[in-house]
């Protein structure tokens, strides 16, 4: 945690038990100074929870939200913590094509029933992820009870979209144009796919490539990532507050 966050927020990791009793995975708690506020799951890229989503966390406690962000690869090794290098990027891919992700919802779903009867918590929790992440917010507006949902550049979206009747929730969904892990054919099939539905949604960041809001990355574009923040903060305060 950075020290500008240290001062105004708490950090720590907790443990969450899996839903279908096969053990329990570590969850990054980072909260306001006061402990209270609405509640956010942040789901994690393919490089685990690693010290880009941490910082994600403790910014978005700043704003005032009691985050967790759950260790999804936990079933394959926990505690992953991935950087971007060559070999990193190996082991990312390997930990995503060995991940399940209906277990990961599930996952999901337990840490929000976790974060929603934490004391201090509103009740009212929204679930954002990134990449692989991103894909499982989608999911989580289609399977799980959470409030609220954003979706930045996630991957495989387009083939889920037959589960978007299910959604009961405010859906936001952050592409970004240049993404090759989305193509514009996929990306038309999003856009086309969830068009009729009045609670979600869709935002095209025309000149932004995958990963465009990860600070530490080659492909971060600062005005896109703000807009997108923007956004992403207006949704969670009209569904959550604070």
């Amino acid at each position: 945690m950075n020290k500008q966050a240290a001062a105004s927020t708490e950090a720590q990791m907790i443990m969450i038990k899996a839903s279908d009793g096969s053990g329990e995975f570590a969850a990054y708690l980072a909260q306001p100074a006061s402990g209270a506020g609405p509640g956010l799951v942040i789901a994690q890229e393919i490089f685990g929870v690693n010290a880009n989503l941490r910082q994600i966390a403790d910014h978005y406690a700043e704003a005032g939200y009691i985050v967790l962000v759950p260790d999804l690869f936990w079933r394959q090794e926990p505690g992953v913590q991935l950087g971007y290098t060559p070999e990193d990027w190996q082991r990312a891919f390997q930990f995503f094509q060995g991940f399940d992700q209906d277990l990961g919802v599930d996952d999901l779903q337990a840490t929000i029933d976790v974060l929603r009867a934490r004391p201090g918590c509103t009740g009212e929790v929204g679930v954002m992820g990134f990449c692989l992440g991103g894909k499982l917010a989608y999911l989580s507006a289609c399977r799980t009870d959470a409030d609220v949902a954003i979706a930045y550049y996630g991957v495989g979206i387009e083939d889920a979209l037959d589960e978007a009747d299910d959604i009961e929730c405010r859906l936001v969904v952050h592409i970004a144009g240049l993404d090759q892990y989305c193509p514009p054919e996929a990306q038309q099939k999003i856009i086309k796919g969830l068009a009729k539905h009045e609670d979600i949604e869709v935002h095209v960041y025309p000149n932004a490539d995958h990963a465009f809001a990860r600070p530490a990355g080659d492909h971060f574009h600062a005005e896109s990532a703000q807009l997108a923040e923007q956004r992403t903060l207006a949704v969670l305060h009209e569904a959550i507050g604070p």
